[in-house]
């Protein structure tokens, strides 16, 4: 982890197009801007873990709804459906 200092006003570069600006600071809090191209997605840690969250549970709900989509097909393949022949 790098660890820099920065006053009010100062910028941070991370790669050649996202700036991070320190913009007041006020007891313990500190207030940031972030500039960044549009395809950046900026998000805070928490609701970056929480979506990270959901998606694993949504990948989890899907694989079992295919696992009992494969049953059922596999139950289907079994049946034997007899269609009456059509007379000509």
């Amino acid at each position: 982890m790098l660890v820099l200092k920065r006053k009010v006003g100062e910028t941070v570069m991370i790669g050649d197009s996202i700036e991070v600006q320190v913009l007041s600071v006020e007891g313990d809090n500190v207030k940031l801007g972030f500039s960044a191209p549009g395809h950046v997605q900026i998000l805070r840690k928490e609701l970056f873990d929480g979506i990270a969250q959901e998606n694993i549970g949504a990948g989890r709900s899907i694989s079992g709804k295919n696992e009992q989509i494969i049953e059922l097909l596999n139950e289907f393949k079994e049946v034997k459906i007899k269609i009456p022949k059509k007379e000509v």
